[in-house]
């Protein structure tokens, strides 16, 4: 067994061996619960709530009738009521889950038994088998593919629920097991794979097959892994190595996690401490008990003898200390519990409800899956995102290019409508030309129609130097399959420009040039890696004349270029700039003509390195590079990788809330970068964007210290400069650094030893990108925020490889998107654009926050000032635990008369107008600083409560026992005194919660005045003849609700009680209004003065000069190796399947202005630094 965590033996078509390891099955479960744990398990998580237990101890207080002296169906309905309402929604959630996993388990998989195929459930394949998979089919489990119907054991899969990227990879076969591609030559297939337990890196996998004596090195390239789906193959076998949670994209999936709000866990401590203070209380009074009971309660012994069991003194103090805990629980009455959950369902209706957050395209709404995260949406403080399918659409169009010096394509999409009114039609010019393709600007297509040699070569090279695949479905009709959706794009401009790629052999390539079809011979394909990122190919044309064709970021082909280039290579490096600067991706082309000597020459250098056993590919990469000299310029292009709707405009605002964004995504480094540019998390006036990209612990401890550095240096000269208070400092820094990490150095910064020292260098960042990373390291990047800087998280995403992520953030949000919809299913919250996410934060989280702190500190407010009327009245009553009030009252308080006006207040109330919530950003940074409802916030409210309490008790107290009604009867009896107090109690708290209120709705009106007019109501009900009737026994005041009422002394003592309780109130929110308003109030003032006047916003220009330094365009989601597979011609036979289809081109307008907004009132800077550096203090 030791061995078996060391490695992992799986001998092929042998179940009997393998079992022995008892590996697991293939089965796997994402639910909490099954039918026999439900109940256990469910209600032990539901009394970790301080509160149920709490209330589940009172319920057995009450069923003892010696202390009780309210009866226990107070207690136990509601009780009953929340825990079954709980209980029925995580059954639901879970059952959705066991629905989701046996639809998993339960697909079916042929699997290879006794050498006959067989159909079988995913769940009963076991480690060891043989499968065959089929085109389009989901991988059942992390296979060692054996064999596929593409020669030499290749096969395509798509890797999207894994890594979110949407591009084809190449997989093959150990090239032994490639010709076994028959069932009976399979079945007795015995080799014996030894190779790492399971892990969840997915890019790593290191093993060995021995078989017939020999061994075989394996890699993860013959490695098909779970969740990824075959492609353009037609089958496929392979051996299970893995299986069910052994599985790497199980490994990186998480475990779900129960998630509770701070509100959740403050409340929880304060009940805590509500109860102290309740023992604090029975314990005074039945200290108080057991004195008056000694001296003065034996006085009266022989007419009030003691109820038996009581003998003496002190056991009646203990009994009157278990009494006045019964009476005295309202201070946390579980209606408390209930209301919250009313209100968290009323929240999650209305974002479900948003007609603002329904996307019409998609007819998708937004969908609040959980009901008890609401008001967290109103503190978060970091989001990760993912990038592909997220920001981005992972669409690419051809949108600029630069040929010869002339840049075209300038037009935006609305200048282009306004100009000509629609896209090009390409059709009568091209009828080969793809209908989808979008572009605008005509001068181009001019220039091709009248045979410019620049404009041809340049698509000329488009059409030759790629390795993308074409299917000619019908005449005419083509169909290309890119390995990345870069290459897509540019093929298919070429192809609508009149540079039509047709076909390929493995030594041809054939095109339609402008209508003539041309056959080139391929000599040699330079194949792409991103160390060289650059890729060529060497052509002969009919005519016989050799050519080089390079493609590439410029930083690379610009250095070698031939000498007569340098005026060109200027004005191209000044267009790439207003590329790149546009966000978009941008790639270099220049050309070089061979004479025959010079490529016999290379082609002999070229064989001796291909052939090398040793430094291969630093061989290839040598002879690549000598060939690639001296090149002629042709042009640029730029490709954008279309951004969502508003992305932009959503993290600006954001931003400007004091939310950092960080980017966290599988794709490479430049795609990242330059979607971090397009979406304007990164900027060129920030100071430094740093990038960490070091493979040993030394070099990233090194990266990140000279990282702080470089921060501490610019702050320091700041702080010379412009003497800021030491607390701006880290303001100045985070704004304007951003830090890029691969996910090789990040695996070493989230090493114990270094994680603090990467958290406080990514917290000082104003944007952190993490590109390349792994599933699970998405969450613990998570996870290491929430450990680090104690805020609310949030993670957005819309692939299977964001799940983990998702579930390890406080708030989970799902994207409906173009993949799939696990994202959606392990989320809190769904919708299908990013840009909803500001009106979910900034709106219904900012408001929901509010609602619940508004909503609690008026319970408790409400409810202490009802309570501690009791302890005041112990001191008058001899301890004996008698209540103030009729018993009806008490049951009634809080479900009839106080719960609805505080329930709408909860649900309705807004401080500032939606439009004021998404104008003025700044107004949600108090729900991040957690002001309206901590700590101090409730001792201010128990303090009021209290205040209220004394004034409730000993006003009414101090009138009555002297007054006496008009007849001369006098005023001061039991019954009297509990309908002023019960009255004057219901009028302050019906006040107190009109002032409260906001918003006022007709919900509003009708709960607050309802109830007060319910409380009379129902009174004169209970205390009138008709009830007294029926139950003698239970009715003890009758007939006094309408002879203390109509006394005006009642009235006069009422009225003074509620002025006393209500206008210091009144006078400290004044004050307070007056001398150190809110952002809110003074958001709500200049809207009571004026409607705020709108200044029409212009498109933003483009971003000035740079002054000579420049940051690449270039980003190329592309792949090595697949230019050797094409010159090999082993994935010549491929299978019908289209991908991606390019949408019309989208523009959006940058909002850099909102930036500028985040410091209007804190003056900027500016300062030389010495040496001729220039740092500019900027947004």
């Amino acid at each position: 067994t030791h061995r078996c965590k060391e490695e992992r033996r799986v001998r092929a078509n042998d179940r009997e061996y393998n079992e022995k390891f008892q590996y697991a099955s293939n089965c796997i479960m994402t639910s909490k619960y099954n039918i026999i744990t439900f109940l256990p398990v469910n209600l032990f998580e539901q009394f970790q709530e301080v509160a149920n237990t709490y209330f589940l101890f009172l319920l057995i207080l009450q069923l003892i009738p010696q202390i009780s002296s309210l009866s226990w169906f107070t207690t136990i309905v509601p009780l009953a009521l929340v825990l079954s309402i709980t209980a029925v929604k995580d059954a639901t959630d879970d059952y959705f889950r066991h629905k989701s996993d046996n639809q998993v388990n339960n697909r079916q998989s042929q699997v290879l038994i006794r050498g006959l195929l067989q159909n079988e459930k995913w769940m009963n394949v076991r480690v060891g088998d043989i499968i065959k998979l089929e085109n389009n089919q989901f991988v059942a489990a992390d296979l060692l593919l054996l064999s596929s119907s593409e020669p030499h054991g290749l096969c395509y899969i798509e890797t999207a629920e894994l890594d979110g990227e949407t591009n084809m990879k190449v997989r093959q076969s150990v090239s032994v097991t490639s010709e076994l591609g028959d069932p009976n030559n399979l079945a007795s297939f015995d080799g014996e794979v030894v190779c790492e337990p399971p892990n969840n890196k997915l890019d790593r996998f290191c093993g060995t097959l021995y078989w017939r004596d020999k061994k075989y090195t394996l890699t993860n390239q013959n490695m098909l892994l779970r969740g990824c789906v075959l492609r353009n193959t037609e089958f496929c076998y392979g051996l299970v190595i893995f299986a069910g949670p052994d599985t790497k994209l199980m490994q990186n999936s998480g475990r779900t996690k129960f998630k509770r709000t701070s509100i959740d866990r403050l409340m929880n401590t304060l009940v805590l401490w509500i109860f102290g203070f309740l023992v604090c209380m029975g314990v005074i009074l039945a200290v108080g008990n057991a004195v008056w009971e000694r001296e003065v309660g034996s006085l009266f012994q022989s007419y009030l003898p003691w109820d038996p069991p009581v003998d003496n003194f002190l056991f009646s103090a203990f009994l009157a200390f278990w009494s006045y805990i019964i009476i005295l629980n309202t201070v946390v009455p579980i209606s408390l519990y209930v209301s919250v959950e009313v209100i968290r369902l009323g929240h999650s209706y209305f974002i479900n409800w948003d007609q603002q957050m329904f996307c019409s395209q998609c007819n998708t709404p937004a969908e609040a899956r959980t009901t008890t995260l609401n008001e967290e949406l109103g503190q978060v403080e970091y989001i990760f995102s993912d990038k592909t399918g997220t920001l981005t659409q992972n669409i690419m169009s051809f949108n600029k290019c630069s040929i010869d010096g002339q840049s075209y394509g300038n037009l935006t999409h609305l200048e282009s409508v306004l100009l000509s009114g629609e896209k090009l039609d390409f059709t009568p010019f091209n009828p080969l030309a793809d209908p989808d393709f979008c572009f605008y600007d005509d001068t181009l297509l001019e220039s091709v129609k009248v045979g410019d040699s620049h404009a041809h070569e340049f698509f000329r090279l488009l059409s030759l130097c790629h390795t993308v695949m074409s299917e000619e479905k019908s005449e005419g009709e083509l169909v290309y399959k890119a390995q990345s959706p870069d290459e897509g794009a540019l093929v298919t401009a070429a192809r609508n420009f009149g540079f039509v790629f047709r076909s390929r052999t493995p030594g041809t390539i054939t095109t339609t040039e402008m209508g003539r079809p041309v056959t080139y011979t391929l000599l040699a394909i330079l194949d792409f890696n991103n160390i060289r990122k650059r890729m060529s190919v060497i052509v002969r044309n009919p005519e016989g004349r050799i050519r080089l064709y390079c493609k590439g970021a410029d930083t690379v082909l610009l250095q070698r270029l031939h000498p007569c280039n340098q005026e060109l290579m200027n004005i191209t490096s000044d267009h790439l700039n207003e590329y790149a600067a546009d966000g978009l991706r941008t790639l270099a082309l220049a050309y070089r003509d061979l004479s025959e000597d010079e490529w016999e020459a290379w082609a002999e250098s070229h064989r001796c390195a291909d052939k090398a056993t040793n430094c291969r590919e630093d061989r290839l990469a040598a002879t690549y590079d000598q060939i690639e000299q001296g090149l002629m310029l042709l042009g640029a292009t730029a490709i954008e990788d279309k951004l969502q709707e508003g992305v932009p405009e959503t993290i600006a605002i954001l931003s400007l809330a004091n939310i950092k964004i960080w980017v966290l995504t599988g794709d490479k480094q430049e795609t990242a970068v330059n979607i971090g540019y397009s979406c304007k998390m990164l900027t060129d006036d920030m100071t430094e964007v740093f990038i960490i990209s070091g493979h040993t612990v030394q070099s990233v401890r090194q990266e990140l210290r000279s990282v702080c550095l470089c921060g501490w240096l610019y702050v320091h000269f700041l702080s010379l400069h412009c003497s800021p208070s030491p607390s701006n400092l880290m303001d100045n820094i985070s704004g304007e650094f951003a830090l890029v990490i691969n996910g090789h150095s990040l695996a070493h910064a989230l090493e114990a030893d270094m994680e603090t020292e990467f958290v406080s260098t990514a917290c000082a960042c104003k944007a952190v990108i993490c590109c390349r990373v792994t599933p699970l390291q998405k969450a613990q990047v998570v996870e290491l925020i929430k450990k680090h800087k104690k805020a609310v998280t949030l993670a957005i995403g819309d692939g299977a490889n964001d799940i983990s992520m998702i579930k390890s953030a406080h708030i989970g949000v799902g994207i409906s998107g173009q993949e799939g919809i696990q994202a959606v299913l392990a989320s809190d919250y769904s919708f299908s654009q990013f840009r909803f996410l500001q009106r979910l934060l900034l709106v219904h989280g900012r408001w929901s926050y509010l609602r619940m702190c508004r909503f609690l500190c008026y319970f408790f407010y409400k409810n202490f000032a009802f309570t501690m009327v009791h302890f005041w009245f112990g001191f008058f009553c001899g301890f004996s635990a008698q209540t103030v009030y009729d018993q009806y009252f008490i049951t009634l308080y809080n479900i009839v008369y106080t719960s609805l006006p505080v329930l709408a207040m909860g649900i309705f109330d807004q401080d500032v107008p939606e439009q004021r919530s998404l104008e003025y950003p700044k107004l949600y940074e108090p729900g991040q600083l957690n002001l309206l409802f901590n700590k101090r916030e409730f001792f201010i409210c128990i303090a009021q409560g209290i205040y209220t309490s004394v004034v409730l008790f000993f006003v009414p107290y101090a009138i009555l026992s002297d007054a006496t009604q008009s007849t001369g009867v006098p005023l001061a009896d039991y019954q009297t005194f509990a309908v002023t107090t019960a009255t004057a109690l219901v009028i302050v708290v019906s006040v107190q919660i009109a002032l409260d209120t906001g918003f006022w709705t007709v919900v509003n009106h009708v709960f607050v005045w309802g109830s007060l007019g319910s409380y009379f109501t129902i009174m004169f009900a209970l205390h009138g003849q008709t009830l007294f009737s029926i139950f003698p026994s239970q009715f003890h005041f009758v007939g006094h609700a309408l002879s203390t009422l109509l006394q005006p002394v009642v009235w006069l003592t009422i009225t003074l009680a509620t002025a006393i309780c209500i206008v210091p109130v009144l006078a400290v929110r004044f004050l307070k209004l007056d001398l150190k308003p809110q952002l809110a109030d003074t958001v709500r003032y200049t809207q009571l003065l004026r409607q705020k006047k709108r200044k029409p916003v212009g498109r933003s220009g483009r971003l000035g000069a740079r002054g000579g330094s420049r940051r690449s365009g270039y980003a190329f989601a592309h792949q090595e190796g697949f230019g050797e597979l094409i010159t090999s011609g082993k994935n010549m036979r491929l299978s019908s399947l289209a991908l991606a289809t390019f949408a019309s081109r989208h523009s959006s307008s940058w909002i850099d202005t909102l930036r500028r907004k985040k410091h209007t009132h804190t003056p900027t800077t500016e300062a030389a630094l010495p040496d001729g550096l220039d740092f500019t203090s900027s947004v």
